[in-house]
């Protein structure tokens, strides 16, 4: 099983745990396209538009425009005339941002608004007996299921195995999948998880964390680097469901926070 790192974590992995924090945290409170001032998120599909009050993305002061799919990308077309929207690159739309992405066969856009009032964001402090370090047990039958992403994108996921973490009385099982980002189709270790702070302390429907592999052949399982999925941040955003089993009855007190958004 895995096995939690006897020695306290080294100040120098603390460290570098804070310093990402604080740089995840200044995007999420900055960036034009934080999931946190995202005020829209729908797949192209047949064709979606932008503009004046009944279009399907409300824009002041845009003209009506239609954006549709086009490979791989979009093209957006407007009075004067189109343009092609590359998957992954903001397009500034007066305070307002239009992104395309989402997997290439089924793209998605989403509608980011700078005057978005944005919640705090919160941390547990690093706790290192919540960082483990073990074998990944391999899949019972490697199956494929669809299910979202963290940032509400719907793909195909294989079970990669699982791991087992001794968490208060108890060792338990996670199952662990092998979810492929769809903006550059590379896949990454992940596991999705409720526990005993869920509703109570952070997000209700759970977190994620990534299972990073080490030189050696074993893999780092670190709870203080937990986050939660976009949806906790804007209602413009699917909830991903916990995966069956990664329901955990002790408190995992680490990683990301909740913090209930205040009145508009």
């Amino acid at each position: 099983m895995l096995l939690a790192v006897v020695a306290p974590v080294a100040v120098e992995a603390q460290e570098t745990v804070t310093r990402d924090r604080g740089e995840f945290t200044r995007w999420l409170e900055t960036s034009p396209v934080s999931p946190a001032a995202a005020v829209a998120h729908r797949p192209i599909g047949d064709g979606v538009t932008l503009g004046p009050e009944g279009a399907d993305l409300p824009v002041t002061g845009l003209a009506e425009h239609r954006l549709t799919r086009a490979g791989g990308a979009a093209r957006l077309e407007g009075p004067d005339g189109r343009r092609s929207l590359a998957r992954g690159r903001p397009v500034s739309l007066g305070r307002r941002t239009i992104l395309v992405g989402g997997p290439r066969e089924a793209p998605w856009v989403t509608l980011f608004d700078s005057a978005t009032a944005r919640k705090s964001f919160a941390y547990y402090p690093v706790a290192p007996g919540l960082s483990f370090v073990g074998p990944l047990d391999p899949p019972g039958r490697g199956a494929t299921i669809r299910l979202l992403t963290l940032d509400g994108y719907e793909v195909e996921a294989a079970e990669a195995g699982s791991v087992r973490v001794p968490l208060g009385r108890d060792t338990v099982r996670l199952v662990v999948r092998r979810v492929p980002d769809p903006a550059t189709g590379e896949a990454e270790l992940e596991v999705y998880f409720q526990d005993g702070t869920s509703g109570d302390g952070t997000y209700p429907a759970g977190r994620f964390v990534t299972l990073d592999p080490l030189p050696d052949g074993r893999y780092r399982l670190d709870f203080n680097r937990s986050r939660n999925p976009f949806c906790a941040y804007s209602t413009a955003y699917p909830c991903p469901v916990p995966w069956p089993g990664n329901r955990i009855a002790a408190r995992v007190e680490a990683g990301e926070r909740y913090t209930e958004p205040g009145p508009t």
